[in-house]
Formats: C-alpha cells, structure tokens, sequence
C-alpha cells in the first residue's frame, strides 16, 4: 500500500510540475496580452459597427449611388489583404466594402462557435445596418471561397455576381484536429513564430512585401484570436454543406469569376479544376503568383475583376 501511495504521489507531482512548466512555457510566448477596446481601435483605418454579438470593423468608400463591390478576407488576415483591389474598386468609380470577420482584425473577438451561421449572419448584419439593398458583387479570397458562396446560396436575391480568388476547397484543406480545442490553442499560443511565418508562404515573392508579417502581429496581440481561429477551423462546416453551397450558386445562373494563382501552394492550382466541375466560370488563371494574386499581379487582376463587373 505504502509502495502505491509513493506511486501516486510521484505521478502527481509529475502532473504538476508539467503544468507548472506549460503555465510558465505559456506566459513567456503568449502574444495575446490586450483586450480588444476603443484605445486599440483608434489607431485602425476605416469604421466600427455594432451588430448582435460584437463590433465589427469595416471599411466603406465610393460613391453612395454606385454599384456596391464586397470583399470577404480569407481565413486570418483580415481586410488589409484586399488593399490593391479596394483602392482601384474605388478609383474605378464603384461603392466598396471590406469588413473583418469576427475573431479577425479589429473586429470583436466573441466566444462563441465559428460556424457558417455565426459568420452568415455578421455579412447579413452588417449589410443589413449599412442600409444594403444590392450586392453587385460578393468577392471572396481563399476561406472567403466558403463564406461568400454560403451567403449566396441562402441569400441570392442579394447579390447579382460572385468572384472567387484561390477558393478554399473541402478537400485541399488541412484535416481537423481530434483533440481538444484548448490544447490547439496552446499549441498555437507556443508558436506564434510559426503562424506568422505561415503567412508568408502564402506569397511567391514574400520579400516583396517586407511589412506582412508584421501587418499579422498587430492582431495576435489581442485576447480571443486563437479561439476564433480554432473554432472556425472545427466548426466551420462540414465539406459536403460546402460543397452543396457551390452546387447552389450554380443552380442560381449567376455570373462567377475564378481566379486563381498557377504557383499556389495553399490552395493548390489543380484545384480550380475540382471547382469549375461544379461551377460555370470565368476562369482567370495568373501566371507566376501564389496564393495571393490580387496582390502579387495586382494590376492585371484588378483590371479582369473591372471588366469582369462591367460585363
């Protein structure tokens, strides 16, 4: 009995010192020091918002009577990634809006489950606040692929055309992760290196743009982005409501334009094939860029993205 009371003793003060070792570990890498509050906000471009469950942030530009141009971020850089495309849309004449998703950017970062509902309907919120009646066009980048085609798909009379850049796709995804939601959190939280590096691979010619991985710091410093992250990645949708979403808008005849970088690495070029199984496009392949094209070859898709809108 003495033998297994030592035992027991050993294996919980092993425990403990674990925990002691991974509290320490957590407190020294954790870059997630601030609430999100109005001090932090100040120094973000654009407007605020407050929808049911959180402040959303967003950027809105053009003119009042122009046709209305949407532009939905991928999965963590939040609305700056669209910068290039923002700016020409609005020198172009049309009324543009970028917003970032919950979790994002300096949008709220609230506990709740990052399903394709909670993600719907902030876009439906905030449309709805600003007045929207129209959408000329819904354009999503990478993740934005899934969100845009959901809102289409639920709300088609909404909006007139679709524009995809590298779609996220069910299967060119990384797998979920099966254990618990708090342990990739911290696993995230131990490597904070690693998920700005992350962003950068998004890029064939990362030197290019010197200040991205700084750009992706500023949010990492505020409580919540992890949690948004992780349970948009588990909870998201399952691959085949996605892959239903895509089959809507095209039961819908709408017009959709794919573009997508040759050297993709993310999302990798042979999946625009899987999608243009599914949709009817204008396909818009971009020769030597990645993941990001719209701001690798800026010009020559800014310039499609117009003709695409005037046609």
């Amino acid at each position: 009995m003495r033998i297994l009371k030592r035992i027991l003793l050993v294996i919980l003060a092993c425990i403990l010192i674990a925990a002691g070792i991974a509290a320490v570990a957590l407190k020294i890498k954790d870059t997630e020091k601030y609430t999100l509050d109005d001090g932090h906000r100040k120094q973000a471009p654009g407007s605020f918002i407050g929808l049911s469950d959180g402040l959303t942030h967003f950027e809105l530009a053009g003119p009042d009577s122009a046709k209305l141009i949407v532009l939905v971020h991928g999965f963590s850089v939040p609305f700056y990634i669209w910068d290039s495309t923002f700016n020409y849309l609005v020198a172009q004449g049309y009324r543009v809006l970028r917003y970032d998703e919950f979790g994002r950017g300096y949008s709220d970062r609230p506990d709740k489950v990052y399903s394709a509902a909670f993600l719907r309907k902030q876009l439906h919120e905030l449309l709805d606040s600003l007045h929207v009646q129209q959408v000329e066009a819904l354009a999503g980048l990478s993740f934005g692929g899934p969100v845009t085609t959901d809102f289409m798909a639920h709300y088609p009379g909404w909006v007139n055309k679709l524009i995809l850049v590298d779609p996220a796709y069910p299967d060119a995804g990384p797998a979920k992760f099966t254990y618990p939601e708090f342990v990739q959190e911290y696993m995230m939280a131990l490597n904070p290196e690693k998920m700005v590096a992350g962003q950068l691979t998004d890029l064939k010619y990362p030197e290019r743009f010197p200040a991205w991985g700084d750009q992706y710091k500023v949010q990492m410093q505020f409580k919540g982005f992890r949690q948004g992250l992780v349970s948009t990645r588990n909870h998201y949708a399952e691959p085949d409501s996605v892959r239903a979403n895509y089959a809507k808008v095209e039961s819908l005849h709408k017009p959709v334009l794919l573009i997508w970088g040759r050297e993709d690495e993310t999302v990798p070029f042979r999946y625009a094939d899987s999608v243009r199984k599914v949709l009817s496009v204008d396909y818009f392949p971009v020769n030597d860029a990645g993941h990001l094209p719209q701001m690798e070859k800026a010009a020559l898709v800014n310039e499609k993205i117009n003709t695409f809108l005037k046609n």
